[in-house]
């Protein structure tokens, strides 16, 4: 009598494979925001600097504070020279006041490395003073419209 096997058929087993398809699917839109993205985060101290060409003299306000940095590393607050030292206590003094908080005018030499001047608008931030202005020299297309 012919009934059949005895063996059994082994059942369907579970995929051990991964499904590699929506993992790459998913890192190539990672991939393109973040290539998006990126220049956009580079610049991360936003700051309105006027043009060279079109810079006019820069009119001191009575409450702006004149800022000057030589290209060998001297500081000068309203004309006079300052000690590092000197110039975080007088910082200090500045953010004790109350009321508002002057405009810093910085003028800055050419040939000063642009790591001292961003700590030294870092130490400005710190005190709590904001508005800071470039000042530049005039360029040749605006000495010449004159």
């Amino acid at each position: 009598m012919a009934f059949g096997r005895l063996e059994r058929r082994p059942g369907a087993q579970p995929m051990a494979d991964i499904n590699m398809t929506p993992l790459i699917d998913v890192m190539l839109v990672l991939l393109v925001i973040f290539m998006i993205t990126a220049p956009l985060m580079s610049a991360s101290l936003k700051l309105d600097l006027p043009r060279a060409d079109g810079a006019t003299p820069a009119q001191a306000s009575p409450q702006a504070l004149e800022l000057a940095l030589q290209a060998d590393g001297s500081l000068y607050l309203d004309q006079e020279r300052l000690e590092p030292s000197v110039f975080a206590r007088r910082l200090a003094d500045i953010a004790r006041a109350g009321g508002e908080r002057p405009e810093v005018q910085l003028r800055a030499d050419r040939a000063v490395p642009y790591g001292r001047v961003a700590e030294l608008i870092g130490q400005l931030q710190a005190a709590g003073l904001n508005r800071i202005a470039f000042v530049t020299e005039a360029g040749p297309a605006a000495s010449a419209a004159r």
